[in-house]
This record gives C-alpha cells, structure tokens and sequence, in this order.
C-alpha cells in the first residue's frame, strides 16, 4: 500500500502546488482520492499509471477536488480502456458523473458507474473496505477511510520442516488446508501460522473543520490525511470557510490514535509548509506537511 500526492493545493493551484489528488496504491487496483484540475498531467510525472485507476472518491464537488475528472476520463478512453470506472462521492454524485460524461468531448466507452454514499456506509470491495463519515464543510462532503481486511499471520517455514512438512503441503497449510506428512503426522494451520494481521488504513478528509465523526472514522488508521489550509492564527477564518489549521488537524490526529499524520491542502499564502507542519508537530508529533509527488509506503504490521 503505497500513498502518492499529486497535488497539495488549496482552493487553487499554485507554481509548485496541483489541486487536489492523491493516488493510493493497492497493488491489484489504484484508489484515486479526490481529482482537482490537472491531475493527469500530475500523473504522467508520478511512479502511478493512470490507466489502474479503478475506483475514484470525491470528497465534495468544489471544483479544486473534481475538475480534473473529464479529463482523465477522457484520456483513458483515448487510451482504449475497457475496465469500469467506479466514482463514489456524497449525494448528487449521480448527476454531476451523468452530467460529465454526457459531454461530447468526454463521454467514454467504458462503463464509469456512480456511487452514492451517506455518512456513516461502509462498503465491502473486496480485498478492502470503504467506510465514510460526514465531513464539516460548506457543502455536503465526505470523509473515507480505506481499510485493508485482515491479514493471514506469517507462515513459519522452519516449524513446518521441523514437522515433516515437504513440497505443495507448505502452500497448502498457507492456504489453511491440515496436511499429513510422510511419516503420517497431521499439521494443522494454526501450528504453523502465526496470529492474524490487522489490515492497514487510511483515512482522507477532504475539505473539513475538526469534526468529531471524522475522529471516529480515524480511530486507529495508520495514516490519516487531513488538510490544512491555514495556520492557527486564521482560526477564524478556517471556520468560516469551512477548513481547519495545523493544529487542529494535529489535535483530530492525537485524539483519533492515529500512527501518522500528512497534512495537506494548504493555502496559497503559504509557498513554505515548514512552518504548517512545525505547528502540527508541537501537537502530534508523527506529522508531515506533504508535497506533490510525495510517496509513502505503509508497511505490513
């Protein structure tokens, strides 16, 4: 599972800073969070493919988080993809991707099928989860929390020989089968298996002032993604907006137990983030103030 910031922006981009995007990598598929204008070009400078894209989740419909959608669209059927395209967002998500697609310029030839969610659903998509909480912004948004399964524990190769066990029976005890062994001994999995793995976690805010369910859906995520947009001294201005400082997304960050946090969507008033991400940093410590083509890879427990 490895995280790639495609743009840090807020509100709009800068010199050094794209709109709103950020590329998850699952291995099997790539999760797309949020989609701001620009974010095709962002992906033809990253290590991330555009074309794995298989799901994208749009935190609200401010057009720093969506406006670079017709166009990746666009260029994904440009480049022959047959794959369906699954967006998921708050309510409207249905019109505004009937709306995008029906343009003449974009309309694709690959299914792209709208999701919408209510604060609170989780979605079951296979290797992984998606869960959202209602973000506090000006319009309606969502918070998403993408949550890995859990994981079979390790496999003990050196017991299992000990045990007799030779050849296909390792991936077969792997698998959970019991094997016999030459010698006509029973191995069961659980004797050589280790205990299952929680599945890592990330948690996405979008736009948002501190909000107690985003905290909830954090509660122990490995890595929570929260933006930023201004300092602590336009506190003031972040609640009227909508947004969050610094030190608040550290304070939802120390509440929530989270292992790390990335600050993100700053304000173009700030060409430096140092002095952002020191701020955060005197209130939770595991902080990070991201920057386009940031990676991040998150470790199997």
């Amino acid at each position: 599972m490895q995280l790639t910031f495609l743009g840090t922006a807020g509100s709009w981009p800068t010199r050094d800073r794209s709109a709103s995007a950020i590329a998850l990598d699952l291995e099997r598929e790539v999760v797309l969070l949020d989609c701001g204008e620009g974010t095709q070009r962002q992906f033809f400078q990253s290590p991330v493919s555009f074309m794995r894209v298989r799901r994208v989740l749009l935190t609200h419909f401010h057009g720093d988080h969506v406006l670079g959608l017709p166009g990746l669209i666009q260029t994904m059927g440009l480049n022959q993809r047959t794959e369906p395209l699954d967006i998921y967002g708050p309510r409207d998500t249905r019109h505004f991707v009937e709306m995008m697609t029906h343009l003449g310029y974009s309309e694709p030839h690959f299914p792209v099928l709208a999701h919408e969610l209510e604060g609170g659903e989780s979605v079951d998509l296979g290797p992984y989860t998606l869960a959202c909480a209602p973000a506090a912004h000006t319009i309606p948004s969502l918070a998403f929390r993408v949550q890995e399964k859990e994981k079979r524990g390790r496999f003990d190769g050196e017991r299992a020989r000990a045990l007799g066990v030779r050849g296909p029976q390792f991936r077969a005890l792997e698998e959970g089968r019991t094997v016999t062994t030459r010698t006509g001994e029973t191995v069961h999995p659980e004797s050589v298996m280790g205990p299952p793995r929680p599945g890592r976690s990330v948690v996405y805010t979008g736009d948002t002032r501190p909000a107690p369910a985003i905290v909830r859906l954090a509660r122990g995520a490995d890595v929570l993604i929260h933006e930023a947009t201004f300092a602590d001294e336009l506190k003031a201005m972040a609640e009227e907006w909508g947004h969050s400082t610094a030190a608040q997304a550290a304070a939802v960050a120390q509440e929530a137990g989270v292992g790390e946090l990335f600050l993100t969507h700053f304000s173009s008033r700030y060409p430096e983030s140092a002095s952002l991400e020191e701020e955060a940093r005197k209130v939770f410590p595991a902080t990070r103030a991201a920057e386009d083509f940031l990676t991040h890879l998150l470790r199997q427990r």
